[in-house]
């Protein structure tokens, strides 16, 4: 039973990190070219509150119960947005000062083998 159960949390976890949208732009934020996306990334959190509400405004006027989860949904995507800016924020700057770490030495290497062959 166990293993039935961590197969089926397994596969929908595979599901939701391949075919969700924010799950999907989450990753390519994570990418060193998409670091600089985070911030404006986290203004799509106001989208997905603005659908909650909408959401709650109709269950409230007697809509389906389902919505519920479609509340849930979009409040778990919007606070998901809203931490991935300063995520970003922090990866950018740990991969800059990565890439200032590695750029002198690679100068070094590139000078040295610049020089003529009597000076080796």
């Amino acid at each position: 039973m166990i293993r039935l159960l961590w197969t089926a949390s397994a596969e929908v976890r595979y599901f939701l990190r391949r075919y969700m949208p924010s799950n999907i732009l989450l990753d390519l934020i994570r990418t060193r070219m998409g670091l600089k996306w985070g911030m404006p990334a986290m203004l799509l959190a106001g989208p997905y509150l603005a659908i909650a509400s909408w959401c709650t405004t109709l269950i409230e006027s007697g809509g389906p119960g389902w919505l519920h989860l479609v509340v849930l949904v979009c409040i778990w995507n919007a606070l998901k947005m809203v931490a991935m800016g300063p995520v970003s924020v922090v990866l950018l700057v740990k991969a800059r000062v990565q890439e200032q770490r590695t750029r002198p030495r690679a100068g070094r290497v590139a000078d040295h083998r610049a020089l003529p062959l009597a000076l080796h």
